[in-house]
This record gives structure tokens, sequence and C-alpha cells, in this order.
């Protein structure tokens, strides 16, 4: 099961340039934030990735400003239909950026993983059959506890999305939801944490 102490949540290539393509984008965006809101309330550490920015572009900038921000008491999610600027930095916003699809197999992005300290990675982004994917691999074979929320990747195309978490399940990823994950790693009702969780997902 997810733990608090052992969990980090990493937010895999979520660039504007890739983003109009992708299937059920705000949608993906959306479960994305509420991912990052869960493990931000429970005071678990989040790394965002990119992937060659200047073709892929920036993070999406109101996903930056989830990931620089603290989570909103009334647990309001953020408008994604607005359309963006390709290259937009948020201030206080930093990803390690990678050439490699794998996050696992570029130096910097690794070691930026590494230095979460924490064994349980949680995998969120596009694209499912590429970047995540390859990534949640290559986590595994380094001995990672790794898991994938399944309604917080997508891909462009739906076949891929479906295929992709196939293949992670049968080479040892663990695949969970957005809701399963949270409610493992809040393991009781009634808390505070528990309480603005709940804001996020009625």
């Amino acid at each position: 099961m997810l733990e608090r102490e052992k969990a980090a949540l990493v937010v895999v290539d979520v660039q504007t340039r890739l983003l109009p393509s992708i299937h059920e984008g705000e949608e993906t965006l959306r479960q994305i934030t509420r991912a990052i809101r869960g493990f931000q309330i429970i005071g678990a550490p989040v790394l965002a990735t990119e992937q060659y920015t200047k073709g892929l572009g920036t993070t999406h900038p109101v996903l930056q400003e989830v990931l620089t921000t603290e989570p909103p008491e009334d647990g309001a999610l953020p408008d994604y239909s607005q359309p963006v600027e390709t290259h937009v930095r948020v201030p206080g916003f930093e990803a390690p950026e990678k050439m490699a699809f794998s996050c696992a197999a570029d130096e910097g992005t690794l070691a930026a993983i590494e230095g979460l300290d924490r064994p349980q990675i949680v995998l969120v982004g596009i694209e499912a059959h590429v970047c995540v994917l390859q990534t949640a691999l290559h986590l595994v074979q380094r001995e990672f506890e790794t898991f994938v929320l399944a309604d917080a990747v997508s891909s462009r195309k739906r076949e891929s999305v479906e295929i992709a978490l196939r293949r992670m399940e049968q080479e040892g990823v663990k695949l969970a939801t957005v809701e399963m994950a949270m409610f493992e790693l809040l393991h009781v009702s009634g808390t505070v944490e528990f309480k603005r969780w709940l804001r996020f997902i009625r």
C-alpha cells in the first residue's frame, strides 16, 4: 500500500504544445491537479519534469501555478480551457528538463527523483505510452515501488493509454486512480487533511 512517509508524486511532461492533441486533455489536467493537491495536503513531495521544452513548450502555466501554491480551502480547481502561451515560466516553478523519454534514463531527472528520498514513486502525466511508460519501467528496474494513476495519464490516442497501462501492469507497475491513491495515503477519515481532500472531489 501507499504510505505517506514513503511516497512522492512525479508529474511527467505536461507541456503546452503537446496538450491540445491529448485524448481528454482537460480532464487529465483536472485529475493531475487533484493528485498534486492531495500530495500537498499530506505534505508529501511533488516533482514535475519537462521533455525538450524548445519543441514541446513548458509545463502548462496553470499547472505551474498549482505546483507553486497551497491548496485552496474551498477545493476549487483551475480553468484549463483558456488558450495559453507555450513558453511561460511562473515565478518559483522549476522542473528538470530532459531529452531521454524516460525520467529515469536522464541523469539530472533521475537525480531529482532520487533526491526526493522516497521509495514509492507515483506517476501522472503524458504521454502514457512513451514518457510515463518508459519512466515507470526504468523505476521498477531501479527497485522503486512504482505506481501509475490511470485516470491521470493520457496520450494522443485512447488505445495507446490502454495498451500502455496493460504493459506497465505486466512489468510490475502498480495501477491506481487518484482517489484510490489518496484514500490509501490518508488512511483514516475525520481528520483535517481528509476533510480538505474531500473538497477536491465533490
